[in-house]
């Protein structure tokens, strides 16, 4: 009992640790909704280019996890701790690529070139943050419980980063009307290109700069709570070493606990299960701003609807962590992430009514809140599991996480470029007031018949998952009698 007081954290250093999780959510929520549709209608980089930096830059994204991952499990222990240089060192540099993701180079040539370079490396700098401070859940408490109180913590604050990424790029942008063409069909085609030019001679092109001022504005003001979130997390929370390590300093061979960690069931089981949950809502998070745009027709809408659905899943929170604790955490997978298909039926079966889609989004929401949780809870149950199984290996925390998010990215990068390459072969019409029904067709399969097919599919793998509840204490227990 004794033992267990002093692993006790205060709700201040939880929620210091929380607020640490809300920068990576916050770029991540305003890039997965919004970068598509900025680099089609504001920047007008052309379809085919766009999916090639979509792509490329999530593609390069997932292989910096593993790579941060390892020089993590190189990094010696300094009187900061292992993992908060890292935090520390990546911030600035990360900001000050975000900020020029969101800016248009006054260049004829090199546009593609900018963003895929400024795009992958925020991806990098972000990872040099993300992954330790996912690998930080193992190294503020021994205890289960505290571990699984201060992941509630994150996630609740995690999902509010998403709300305040969706509220702050949302409403900025969504003040700004970005102007539109119409269908070529209605100019007739030959005058088509003559349409566009009057338009770009206009004051619709003071429109378009206005627009792109909004996104720098709303870059700039996320870029400050990146900074800020970053100093409560170093000041507010101290790392702990792990007590085993005390005796040596030895480095941690990286390939060799690569290969016992990818040898581990519970890990290869728990990472397909959500493998296919996380490309569902990427997915639908990637093509719901173009889908509420064009299919529904919700053009100066669709940032509130995405606000409505983050507002749901921050307040749905605290309810799945409840539940998780009280029927455990296989029944709370297998709740939580089958409530979002009928919804998601729902969304494109009938007809485009604003407060239905409104309704579908805060049930939607709900669903979202479990998949944010449910990974980063069950993931050092995982972890624990394999520490009984390989008592004597130790420091393997940074690949238990950062291959986890590898593969999550690397299939989200696929899909993502394959998505926006689609549309593309659909006959997408950048800056369009309406899309083709080819377009509407595509944008319908891509948030609601792929992302179902995708959860169905998880919830057969997660019945292979083998820690249960029971198996959890027996495990609990199993660990205090090692230590």
């Amino acid at each position: 009992r004794l033992q267990e007081s002093r692993e006790r954290l205060s709700v201040c250093s939880k929620l210091c640790y929380a607020v640490g999780g809300a920068p990576y959510q916050i770029t991540g929520c305003a890039l997965g909704f919004f970068l598509q549709i900025y680099l089609l209608d504001v920047a007008q980089v052309d379809a085919f280019y766009a999916s090639i930096i979509l792509f490329v830059g999530r593609v390069w994204d997932a292989i910096t996890d593993p790579m941060v991952g390892f020089f993590i499990s190189k990094t010696s222990w300094t009187r900061f701790g292992r993992l908060m240089p890292w935090i520390m060192f990546s911030t600035p540099f990360a900001i000050i690529s975000y900020f020029l993701i969101w800016f248009v180079p006054d260049i004829s040539t090199g546009q593609v070139m900018w963003y895929l370079v400024f795009y992958c490396a925020f991806q990098t700098l972000v990872t040099c943050f993300h992954v330790p401070y996912s690998a930080l859940t193992m190294f503020i408490s021994r205890e289960q419980s505290e571990r699984d109180s201060a992941t509630a913590y994150r996630m609740t604050v995690e999902v509010l980063g998403t709300v305040l990424g969706t509220a702050i790029q949302g409403q900025i942008v969504g003040k700004v009307d970005t102007p539109c063409v119409g269908s070529p069909f209605f100019f007739g085609l030959t005058n088509f290109s003559v349409a566009m030019e009057e338009l770009n001679t206009t004051h619709d092109t003071e429109s378009l700069t206005d627009t792109r001022n909004a996104y720098m504005i709303a870059a700039g003001v996320i870029g400050g709570l990146y900074i800020l979130c970053a100093l409560i997390l170093l000041l507010g929370v101290r790392e702990r070493r792990e007590s085993s390590e005390l005796q040596s300093d030895e480095p941690v061979s990286f390939f060799q606990g690569l290969k016992l960690v990818m040898n581990h069931g519970p890990y290869i089981k728990l990472i397909a299960g959500f493998l296919f949950t996380s490309l569902a809502f990427m997915l639908l998070e990637g093509n719901f701003a173009l889908f509420c745009t064009y299919t529904l027709g919700f053009r100066n809408e669709f940032q509130n609807v995405l606000l409505a659905i983050m507002l749901s899943a921050t307040l749905t929170i605290p309810f799945w962590q409840w539940f998780l604790t009280r029927f455990g955490k296989k029944k709370a997978v297998y709740v939580g992430i089958s409530s979002a298909i009928p919804f998601l039926i729902m969304v494109v079966v009938l007809d485009s009514n604003l407060v239905v889609t409104y309704v579908v989004a805060v049930a939607a929401g709900i669903s979202v809140a479990a998949a944010f949780l449910l990974p980063w809870s069950m993931l050092p149950d995982v972890i624990d599991d394999f520490k009984l199984q390989h008592p004597s290996s130790h420091g393997h925390e940074a690949i238990f996480f950062s291959f986890y998010v590898f593969f999550t990215k690397f299939t989200a990068g696929v899909s993502l470029g394959i998505s926006t390459l689609s549309l593309d072969f659909a006959g997408y019409q950048t800056r369009g007031c309406s899309q083709p029904g080819q377009v509407n067709f595509t944008l319908k399969m891509l948030v609601s018949a792929v992302p179902v097919g995708l959860i169905l599919l998880s919830l057969l793998l997660f019945k292979l998952y083998p820690i249960d509840e029971e198996k959890r204490r027996k495990n609990k227990k199993a660990l205090q009698d090692l230590r």
